[in-house]
């Protein structure tokens, strides 16, 4: 036996989609005001939330994206001063990326105003979650 989804459910899952693709709007908008791009940004993140810093391959795993597209894109943020490289002790072949002070600035300015963002439609977000 299936179970249907009902008229009311598409209506809310319609307007969850709705409600998230206006915060990437706002986050892509947020990080282009910051002078990046969206990919960088959530690279940046990513990196911040991983204590110690990624090595290229991981940060392109959590990202979904292939190693030398992680590989530009490092190239491309280590260029402005954001990210940094270090070579692993243990192997001399793998890299570590950790964010720079600079990076660290900008990546902090951009989290308050998420927050604020989330902060304003999670009761929304919450209660449309509720009716599923």
């Amino acid at each position: 036996m299936t179970n249907r989804v009902q008229a009311e459910e598409y209506r809310t899952l319609e307007e969850i989609r709705h409600q998230l693709r206006l915060f990437h709007r706002f986050s892509e908008a947020a990080a282009v005001a910051a002078g990046l791009t969206a990919r960088q940004h959530q690279a940046m993140l990513v990196i911040c939330a991983s204590e110690g810093g990624l090595l290229i391959s991981e940060l392109a795993d959590r990202m979904l994206l292939r190693a030398h597209t992680m590989t530009e894109l490092v190239d491309r943020l280590e260029k402005a001063s954001l990210v940094e490289r270090e070579q692993v002790d243990s192997d001399r072949r793998k890299v570590r990326v950790r964010l720079t002070e600079r990076g660290l600035a900008i990546l902090g300015s951009l989290s308050d105003a998420h927050r604020a963002e989330l902060r304003q439609i999670g009761p929304l977000l919450t209660g449309l979650l509720s009716k599923l």
